[in-house]
């Protein structure tokens, strides 16, 4: 099958210039609530406060999502204020069996009451329903991912105790603004290549976790988001050569020429890259590969699908219509100082999301 690139207007957006434009440290929002500063940062340069953004009500989205893989599966957390909604959520991913489970829950208008942190420094996430608990909290050395879902897979249950290292490393840190919407913006961060250690049960069968062979990433992301939005993100976290390697890809919100988001991690170090385009296949996107390239040749890799975790809900005003599909990566990627990686069968996902919110 044939590859088609990600749409003209999100190829737009992202290909809108090749400069990436390093942040500075301070406040995030000045007092219009209006982005000091864009650009993209190895740290958390920029301080978030819910308090000051200035945009009306049911704009704002935080979450945070968590995904730790193997090469034989993995599980995918979410806890996310939407303003509107609340969303909970625990997905198991077997990759032998291309399948993928999913419990989740709904809170109705929480409008910042789930608390979410504003940073990804500090602060602890605990959220709790009747048939599903989450809490990610800060522990020494790296971070403490516990949840159970009671009604998991028609009542089997889940449950799961995982830690993911963080020891000094860069990651990916961007504040994005939007065109013609002055008070709404995007201000992301994204952790790869966190070992993991630690066991998921389901229906009393263990998966263990083993930190030379498992890694996680976390999503954070604080923003105002504008009504209609596409957007196309790529992740991945393994060993390479006995390196520690990883990368983060993506585009197509926002206002994205000061800087993109594309990063590779290499033993805790980034090498920015400037533009990555999404060369997405026909029809459905489990079920052909994927290519990827970069505007300067450093990142040229292809993907073999192996499920697509996909979800569509349309209540007519609100619409969300998400495709994350999981598989593996293999190409060439090229470091700042020249040397080559080569990747080979490298787990992770590639999604293409369309929310009306």
């Amino acid at each position: 099958m044939g590859l088609a690139s990600a749409s003209a207007a999100a190829k737009k957006a992202a290909n809108g210039g090749n400069m990436q434009r390093k942040m500075g440290e301070g406040e995030l929002l000045d007092a219009r609530g209006r982005l000091v500063e864009r650009g993209w940062a190895t740290h958390e340069a920029r301080r978030y406060r819910r308090a000051a953004i200035k945009a009306g009500p049911l704009r704002i989205k935080e979450w945070d999502y968590y995904c730790v893989l193997n090469d034989a599966y993995g599980v995918a957390l979410t806890v996310a204020d939407n303003d509107y909604v609340g969303f909970l959520g625990v997905t198991w991913l077997d990759f032998r069996a291309g399948a993928t489970t999913s419990a989740d829950a709904l809170v109705p208008f929480p409008m910042g009451k789930m608390r979410l942190p504003e940073s990804v420094e500090t602060g602890d996430v605990v959220q709790s329903t009747p048939t599903l608990n989450i809490a990610y909290r800060h522990a020494p050395g790296g971070r403490a991912l516990t949840f159970n879902a009671t009604e998991f897979a028609g009542g089997r249950g889940l449950s799961g105790e995982l830690f993911l290292a963080q020891p000094a490393m860069d990651r990916m840190t961007i504040a994005t603004p939007f065109p013609d919407a002055p008070r709404a913006f995007y201000y992301n961060q994204k952790i790869n290549c966190m070992r993991a250690s630690g066991a998921v049960i389901i229906g009393g069968e263990r998966f263990e976790f083993a930190p030379e062979s498992a890694m996680g990433v976390l999503d954070w992301g604080r923003g105002v988001w504008t009504y209609d939005n596409t957007w196309y993100w790529g992740s991945a976290s393994g060993v390479v050569d006995g390196r520690a390697f990883g990368f983060n890809i993506g585009y197509g919100f926002g206002d994205t020429s000061a800087a993109s988001e594309n990063m590779v991690f290499v033993d805790g170090r980034a090498h920015k890259l400037s533009q990555v385009t999404f060369h997405l296949p026909h029809g459905p996107l489990d079920k052909a590969p994927w290519r990827f390239s970069s505007d300067d040749g450093r990142f040229e890799m292809s993907f073999a699908p192996i499920v697509d975790r996909a979800s569509h809900m349309n209540l007519g005003v609100i619409e969300s219509n998400q495709h994350q599909v999981f598989g593996r990566f293999s190409g060439e990627v090229r470091l700042d100082d020249g040397s080559k990686l080569v990747v080979r069968d490298l787990i992770g996902f590639a999604e293409k999301v369309h929310n009306r919110w």
